[in-house]
C-alpha cells in the first residue's frame, strides 16, 4: 500500500435528519396569544373611536398614555419575574411608599432632587428585601410579597395618616403632564420607550434573558446548565423595586399629591395586563410586545368605560374578569390551536433528509 493509498479515505453516503419546525412561519407568528391581543387592541380602539363621542382625540390619547405610564413601568420587570416563575405583589405598595416618602421629605425641606434619589433607594431596599427572602431564605415569592405588600402599605399610611401633601414644584408637575407640541403623546413616553427597548434587549437578546426563560421552565435544569438562578432572581426583584419606585415618583408629579392610599390595587392591573399579554403564570414563557399590547388593551377598556360613565366598581370587575381570563386563556388557546388549526392547516413533515456527498 502506497502513501497515496493511505491518505484516501473511503467515500460513503449517509442521510442526516434535521429537525424542522412543526408549523409554517405564518402560523408561528399569527397563531399566538401575543398577536391575538394585538388584534383585540385594534378592535377595541376602532369600536371605541366609532361609538364614543370625542374618544378619538389627541386629548384622550394623552390622558390614556399618562394613566398607562405607571402600569407600563411596573409591567416591564414584572414580565421578567413571572417568566422566571416568581411573582411580586408588593409593587403597588412600593409605589405608595415612594409617593409618600417623596412628599414627606419635600415638605420637610429636603430638595426635590435629593428626595427623588432617596425614593429610588427605598425602592431598591424593598426589592432587595423581597429578593433576599426569596433567594437566600428560600420562602415562596407569593407569601413574601403579600407580606411586604401589607408592611410597606402600612408604613406609607403611618407616615402621613389621613393627611395629604399637594405642594410640589410646578416644573416637575408640568413636565409629568406635558405633551409633544400638536400631538397627544406625552413627553414621558420617551423614558418609557427607552426602558421598553432596554428590557426587550435584556430579555430576548442576552444570555441573562435566556437564563430567565430557562429558570422559569426548569429551575434545577437551569442551575446545572450554568445559570446562576438565585442571583438572577435577586436582580429581577431589585429591578422591580427600582421601577416601582420610579413609577411612584411619576405618580406623585402626575397627580400632584402624596397620600398613604395612593395606587392601592395597582398590582391587580399590572398582573392582569402581563398575563393577558401572553406571559405564563407558571413561568418559562412570554414576550414583551405581548405585554405592551396587554397594558394598552386594559387601558383602552378602562378609558372607554369611564367615557361611558361606568363606575369604578364595574371597572374593577372587568379588570378581575380579564385577570381570570388571562389565566384560563393559555389552556383554551393551546387546545384550539392543536385541535382546530391542525385539522384545517396540517403541519409539514417534522424532518427532512439531506443527502451528503
Amino acid at each position: 500500500m502506497t502513501e497515496t493509498d493511505t491518505l484516501v479515505a473511503p467515500v460513503t453516503r449517509e442521510s442526516r435528519k434535521y429537525a424542522a419546525y412543526g408549523s409554517p412561519l405564518w402560523q408561528r407568528v399569527l397563531l399566538t396569544r401575543e398577536f391575538a391581543v394585538i388584534i383585540a387592541v385594534i378592535i377595541v380602539a376602532i369600536v371605541a373611536c366609532s361609538s364614543i363621542p370625542k374618544f378619538a382625540t389627541p386629548l384622550t390619547l394623552s390622558y390614556l398614555l399618562l394613566d398607562l405610564t405607571p402600569v407600563l413601568l411596573i409591567a416591564l420587570p414584572m414580565t421578567l419575574i413571572l417568566i422566571s416563575g416568581e411573582i411580586d405583589l408588593s409593587v403597588a405598595s412600593t409605589v405608595g411608599i415612594s409617593n409618600v416618602v417623596l412628599g414627606f421629605l419635600y415638605a420637610g425641606g429636603v430638595p426635590i432632587e435629593l428626595a427623588m434619589v432617596i425614593c429610588l433607594a427605598v425602592g431598591l431596599f424593598v426589592g432587595a428585601l423581597n429578593g433576599f427572602l426569596v433567594t437566600v431564605v428560600g420562602l415562596p415569592s407569593l407569601a413574601v410579597t403579600i407580606g411586604t405588600l401589607a408592611l410597606f402599605r402600612g408604613i406609607a399610611v403611618g407616615i402621613l395618616g389621613t393627611t395629604s401633601i399637594t405642594t410640589f414644584p410646578a416644573f416637575y408637575k408640568s413636565l409629568a403632564n406635558a405633551n409633544f407640541p400638536r400631538t397627544g403623546i406625552p413627553l414621558v413616553m420617551v423614558l418609557v420607550a427607552a426602558l421598553v427597548i432596554v428590557f426587550a434587549l435584556l430579555l430576548h437578546f442576552t444570555p441573562f434573558g435566556r437564563g430567565i426563560f430557562a429558570t422559569g421552565r426548569a429551575r434545577e435544569v437551569a442551575r446545572f446548565s450554568g445559570v446562576r438562578v438565585k442571583r438572577t432572581k435577586f436582580i429581577l426583584f431589585l429591578l422591580s423595586g427600582l421601577l416601582a419606585s420610579l413609577a411612584g415618583i411619576y405618580y406623585t408629579f402626575r397627580y400632584g399629591s402624596s397620600r398613604g392610599d395612593n395606587a392601592v390595587g395597582l398590582e391587580l392591573t399590572v398582573i392582569a395586563a402581563v398575563l393577558l399579554g401572553g406571559v405564563s403564570i407558571f413561568g418559562g414563557r412570554g414576550a414583551l410586545h405581548g405585554v405592551i399590547a396587554g397594558v394598552v388593551l386594559i387601558g383602552l377598556l378602562q378609558s372607554a368605560l369611564r367615557f361611558s360613565n361606568v363606575t369604578s366598581d364595574v371597572i374593577n370587575i372587568v379588570t378581575g374578569a380579564l385577570l381570570m381570563a388571562s389565566v384560563v386563556a393559555p389552556t383554551v388557546f393551546a387546545w384550539l390551536k392543536s385541535r382546530l388549526f391542525s385539522r384545517f392547516f396540517p403541519s409539514p413533515h417534522a424532518t427532512r433528509k439531506v443527502r451528503l456527498q
